[in-house]
């Protein structure tokens, strides 16, 4: 059973940043590839980012990229989200996700393990 944990959410006003971290246990984390989802109250769940099981190979949201970088470190089993120049509309909760795959993935249905989820909150 893999388990994630994300931490690192909270207020922010626009302009500033905020990082994420997701912390995996429970299998070889380097077999996975690991996403970062967020969904706003009465919006669908969206892709935000996602990084491949050695990192060679990341994806962005276009309303993200340029702002968001995602890393990950699988000596730690963890993976993060520098969150920069956020806006009011970043505003959701935000979760990690976890797949055992080789493959860019950025549909939710295409993971199995999700974390309980981290509240950010831009203020204007």
């Amino acid at each position: 059973q893999v388990q994630l944990v994300e931490s690192g959410g909270g207020l922010v006003q626009a302009g500033g940043s905020l990082r994420l971290s997701c912390v995996v246990s429970g299998r070889t984390f380097s077999r996975y590839s690991m996403g970062w989802f967020r969904q706003a109250p009465g919006e669908e769940r969206e892709f935000v980012a996602v990084i491949t099981r050695i990192g060679g190979n990341t994806r962005y949201a276009d309303s993200v990229k340029g702002r968001f970088t995602i890393s990950r470190d699988n000596a730690k089993d963890t993976m993060s989200l520098q969150m920069n120049s956020l806006k009011p509309e970043d505003t959701a909760v935000y979760y990690c996700a976890a797949e055992q795959s080789v493959r860019v993935l950025t549909s939710p249905t295409e993971y199995h393990y999700w974390g309980q989820g981290t509240q950010v909150t831009v203020s204007s």
